[in-house]
Order: structure tokens, then sequence, then C-alpha cells
């Protein structure tokens, strides 16, 4: 490609530079396209358009790659730990044996609460969903924890990036006991961070909790194949709202309240919900033949996706990983023949195979997380807790950009010109 791109708008004619990332599409630079044209570019969902610069994480939907600072998911999700890639995501390297220690325990020494931000969940509903506590709570943290929201100090943004990330299970177990009425549970140090988690979530006060290490490793994956996924909605989000100068907790909790659409996060709770109606395996056909059905409004979820138009990476995790929860915990359910089936014979088929209709990681996860005894409104719950991560370093990374400036999209206006205003008795 030249290193310009032209427009012409009528007689006049304007050029752009054409930048290259790393790896990727190249993107033509239109900063200048108002000034110099007067007009902008129309791009709803911004599907085609590069809102930032970020060395994070890289999607290439149709090969069906997905990158952490260079480094294949699959194999972050294998051989390594929620909180090396955590490590990574803030850091841009991977730890040294000494670093990823100082980090743990930095992150371990950060999981208690406030005893005065404890006593914010009684002031909601017991019915109340986890992840309108999540977003309350979240919020609220700038309130207790303001001596780290000097947005300009790189070490106010260290201990606040450090207090999300080893806070958020506890706020998420916190939500969970309180929906079910028992009592709260606080952090043991002793524990990984994803063990101690599942403890403070299923553990109760009276008997001591035994963590399953197989159901520990497959939440630690789970978290490791949720942490980022580029500037999707809710990233974008949190970028957003960090451009106005707000302080992370509140950009946190922006990106936790975008996460809650079911369009973003709800996805693996409605995959394991059709996976429940179809029932049993030999009901698939069935299924299947609606999903074909353009007058149907039946539709497989968990099956395609906005990025990836090949099979996602994090799906084929996922699907090693349900079979090794579902064995541990001896756990007979049908679902999982369902769910098994119905991917190979969706894989077969001429008509998912011509749309690209492959399995995505929701289509599994929603069953693995509820094996492991976790209700769907926890689901998108989880999600927050692992993005975080996520939305912190992407926060960081935007707020370290000298050239960061306040997000502020355009529109294509099409209400009413300019109106003379009628006074009501004339109307």
């Amino acid at each position: 490609m030249s290193d310009n791109a032209s427009l012409k708008i009528g007689d006049k004619e304007s050029n752009y530079a054409v930048r290259s990332g790393t790896i990727g599409p190249d993107v033509i630079d239109i900063r200048k396209l108002y000034a110099e044209t007067g007009c902008f570019t129309y791009d709803p969902g911004f599907t085609s358009t590069a809102s930032c610069d970020s060395a994070l994480t890289y999607i290439d939907g149709d090969d069906g790659v997905l990158l952490h600072r260079g480094y294949p998911i699959g194999e972050l999700a294998e051989e390594s730990s929620f909180m090396e890639v955590s490590y990574l995501m803030l850091n841009g390297e991977l730890p040294s044996k000494e670093e990823l220690e100082t980090f743990s325990y930095t992150i371990t020494r950060h999981t208690m609460l406030h005893e005065q931000l404890m006593q914010f969940y009684r002031g909601f509903r017991r019915d109340a969903h986890p992840m309108a506590i999540m977003c309350g709570v979240v919020g609220a943290l700038s309130a207790f924890y303001h001596d780290s929201t000097d947005i300009a100090d790189p070490e106010h943004r260290r201990i606040s990036s450090h207090r999300l990330i080893a806070k958020m299970p506890t706020i998420a177990a916190a939500a969970y006991k309180y929906s079910v009425g028992q009592p709260f549970v606080y952090p043991d140090n002793s524990l990984s961070y994803t063990g101690n988690f599942l403890r403070m979530t299923f553990g109760v006060p009276a008997e001591p909790y035994e963590v399953n290490p197989v159901v520990e490793r497959a939440l630690d994956r789970i978290f490791i194949l949720h942490a980022d996924h580029e500037q999707n909605a809710s990233t974008s989000t949190v970028r957003l709202a960090g451009s106005s100068g707000a302080n992370p907790f509140a950009c946190i909790a922006a990106g936790i309240a975008c996460l809650w659409g079911p369009a973003h996060g709800g996805a693996n709770e409605a995959a394991l919900n059709m996976l429940r109606e179809i029932g049993t395996p030999d009901k698939i056909p069935h299924y299947i033949a609606r999903a074909k059905d353009k007058n149907d409004p039946f539709r497989l979820m968990g099956f395609g996706h906005r990025v990836y138009k090949n099979y996602d990476p994090r799906a084929t995790v996922m699907q090693k990983t349900v079979r090794e929860v579902f064995e541990s915990l001896k756990v007979n359910d049908p679902v999982f023949e369902v769910a098994l089936q119905l991917e190979e014979m969706a894989l077969n088929d001429p008509y998912f195979i011509e749309k690209k209709l492959f399995p995505n990681v929701d289509f599994y996860s929603g069953v693995i997380l509820s094996a492991i005894g976790f209700p769907t409104t926890m689901f998108t719950a989880l999600f927050a807790l692992a993005r975080t991560v996520g939305w912190v370093a992407q926060w960081n990374e935007m707020i370290s950009d000298p050239g960061q400036k306040i997000g502020r999209p355009r529109q294509l206006y099409t209400g009413p010109t300019q109106r003379p205003y009628v006074s009501v008795d004339k109307r």
C-alpha cells in the first residue's frame, strides 16, 4: 500500500498518511479530515475505525488469532496462570519467578475490603442482580481509596490497578453471598487468586473449604480467556470515561455497566439456556432445522462472533476444560452431551460452514460455570472480574499516552433545521 491515501470531494483532493502497526490492517490517519474538507466519516458501531494505538491485544478474526502482548491465548491458557497474565498485561513482559511472587503477594495483600464498604451490600434488595451490586460497590471504591486516584501520578495508577484486580473477587463473591443470604467469607491469603475466590463464594464460616484443583484450574483458565479482547464495547467505555480524567474506580464501574448488556456479557448465559431448551441430543436435528429457517426466531447461541470469522481460539481450550470439570465433579448432565453433539453436527453441516458459524468461548464457558455451581446471574459478574485486568491495562495505556484527548465522536445530524420558537398559546 502507498504511504498516502487520497480522498477527492468535489474538485478538492486531500492526502492522508497511511500508518502500519506491527501486524494487522493498515489505517488511514484522518484526524485532519474535518479541518481540511469540512466532512466527517460515518461509521456506526465504529467497525472500521481505529480509536487508539494499543500494544496489549491483537485479534485476527479471519484466522482465529488472539494474542496478548504477542503471546497466543491458547498457550497462555494452557501454560500460564491468571496472575502471570495479569502481570503481562500490566507490564508488557512475562514476569520472572521473583517478579511473579512479588506481584502475587501484592495482589493478595489488597484483597480485603474496607469494613464500612461491606455495609453497602445491605442497602441492596436481596434479589438484586450481582452486576447491579458490582456497579455500585466498584463505583464507591473511589470514596474509600481516594489516596490512589491522582491519575497523573504513576504510583497512584499502579496502586489503584492492583487494588481493582485484587478486590474484584471479594466484591463478586460478596455479591453472591448476599443474594443467597449467607454470611460473607473473608479472603484467605494462603490461597491462590482463583482458589481464594472459590472459597469466598462457596465456603461457609462454620466448615472448612477444600479447593478442588481441577475446578480451580478451570476457573483460572476462564479468567485468562476473558482477560482482554481488544477495543470491545466495555473496554471502549472504560477508555472513553478515562479520557475525561475520571478516576479509575469510576471508569471500571462504567465498564461493568456496559458489560452487563446482554449483547456483550450475557452470551454464555444465553448459550447455556439454549442447551437446556434443547434438552437431549435426539432433539438437536430439530433445533438445527429451526436455526436454518429464516422465519423461525430461534438462533444457535454461542455460535459465530462479531470479530471471529473462523473458530474462536478460546473455544478450543474450553472444550478440553469442560471435559476435565465434568469428570472431576462426576457430573451427569445431558447438557454436556447436547453441547458436544451440537458442536459436531454444526461443524459438519454445510449451512454453518458456509456462514462460518463456529462455536465461540461462550458456548462452553456457561456449561463449565454451571457445573461448578454458579447461578446464571453470576456469569457476567465473573466476566467482569476477569476483564478488570484488561480494563485497567487499557486505562493505564491510555493515560500514559501524551497525545490522548477526551473522546468526542461526531454524528450525522438528521433532525429539524433551525426553526423559530412558537409560544404555547399559539400552537
